[in-house]
């Protein structure tokens, strides 16, 4: 009996360390990433606020700030109407994940070639270590692509309300857009069942105003970083829109109001962050998602300007306004589903001719010289798409090279070497012209 006893107390102990020691490792790499994003130079001071808070969630371990009672619920897409959630009196927090740690953590669970954000996710998820994934009373997963669809059932065994939400792939199809509607009302009355809010029609009109408030600072910043030369750098922005995924809408937007304000100073005293003739270069293709932000960082550390974020973290995934036609609560519920599917140019429908248009209209409006088409190593939905965006880019004479990365800091060297050599390109084609 006693030598049960102590083996069972040292297996505890032996997890224990096991835990503090993925704590701490995913502390080291959050932490060290913040570092580096202040050195890279002239940092906004209306920043602060935005890396705060990717400090708060990844190395001080804490869960998002609210008031007491108020309930988290996850999503992972941009295909979860936000509106629903607040009108509920709750609070949305995306759980896509960018932790290295957390991704060796989700390899236990996944096979080898599996998405590193859905391995990484499947890791938190599964460590019961970190409270934004532990405290949430729902988690809602659009199936947008295969890994997703299977990563349902294995979030299932760490969280009793998982909820699968079905995404048509055909956007014009009626019968797939009301079959959607139909799930978004399943949807609200899922979300009701663990609110003490019951969403009605004044409180979701007031959840998409306050939305709608954020997206108009979104739609500044967007124009702000058309500028050239430019006022904020790529990376600088790349974290105040990761940090809209942990903080309450209401919050964010006033913050994301005061580096606006910040930003057009800049302008009116010519105080621009990169030479006029450094390569402007725009990043589209799979998340890129703190800590995991290589790539923005190798940018603008050899040399270029990340002007422009097409992937669905950056503005993208808030730039869509939601179109009233009825002025009901089933107007409204519309609305939300027709804005979540029309308008997007995620790769995960058939027919995403949108997206290629959507694409040559921000190499015009950045004035993006070279792209960089990042696909993370499994996510087989970009990786389709890129020789349709390559072949587009090629009739413009705009370079883009396809950068296939994982979560570890493994290629690192060799990302920099292929992305260096490719700022160079644009530097020497600006010259030739």
């Amino acid at each position: 009996m006693q030598e049960t006893t102590a083996a069972k107390n040292q297996e505890e102990l032996k997890n224990q360390r096991r835990n503090e020691r993925i704590v701490r490792n995913m502390q080291h790499v959050s932490n060290k990433y913040l570092r580096r994003i202040y050195e890279i130079p002239i940092v906004p001071q209306s920043l602060e606020y935005f890396s705060n808070i990717l400090k708060r969630i990844f190395v001080e371990n804490k869960s998002v700030e609210r008031d007491n009672g108020v309930k988290l619920i996850g999503t992972y897409c941009v295909m979860v109407p936000q509106e629903l959630i607040y009108a509920a009196g709750c609070i949305p927090v995306k759980l896509c994940s960018g932790s290295y740690t957390a991704y060796n953590i989700g390899d236990e669970f996944t096979p080898r070639d599996a998405c590193p954000l859905v391995k990484s996710s499947i890791g938190f998820a599964s460590m019961n270590l970190v409270p934004i994934y532990d405290e949430c009373s729902m988690v809602i997963v659009p199936t947008s692509c295969d890994c997703k669809k299977k990563m349902v059932s294995i979030l299932a065994k760490y969280n009793d309300n998982v909820i699968p939400l079905h995404v048509p792939t055909i956007k014009l199809d009626d019968e797939l857009k009301n079959s959607y509607i139909e799930d978004i009302y399943a949807l609200k009355k899922a979300i009701e069942s663990i609110s003490p809010k019951k969403i009605s029609y004044s409180r979701l009109k007031a959840a998409t105003e306050a939305i709608a408030v954020a997206q108009r600072e979104i739609y500044r910043l967007y124009s702000l970083k058309m500028h050239s030369p430019s006022v904020i750098k790529g990376t600088h922005a790349m974290i105040a829109m990761n940090s809209y995924s942990y903080d309450r809408i209401d919050r964010w937007a006033k913050a994301l109001r005061i580096l606006n304000d910040e930003l057009e100073l800049r302008i009116e005293s010519k105080r621009y962050v990169a030479k006029p003739n450094a390569p402007r270069i725009m990043v589209t293709g799979s998340p890129v998602v703190f800590p995991n932000i290589k790539i923005p960082l190798l940018i603008e550390e050899m040399g270029g300007i990340f002007v422009a974020d097409e992937t669905c973290m950056g503005e993208r995934g808030l730039y869509d306004p939601v179109a009233v036609t009825e002025n009901s609560l089933d107007g409204l519920i519309r609305a939300l589903a027709i804005k979540a599917i029309l308008p997007c140019s995620c790769p995960s429908f058939v027919n995403n001719d949108q997206r290629i248009f959507k694409l040559k209209q921000m190499i015009e409006d950045f004035k993006v010289q070279g792209v960089i088409y990042h696909v993370l190593r499994g996510c087989l939905v970009y990786d389709y798409e890129y020789f349709a965006v390559e072949d587009a880019l090629r009739s413009m004479d705009i370079p883009i090279i396809r950068v296939e990365t994982d979560y570890n800091e493994e290629d690192v060297e060799q990302l920099r070497i292929r992305i260096e050599a490719f700022v160079e390109l644009i530097k020497f084609k600006n010259m030739e012209d």
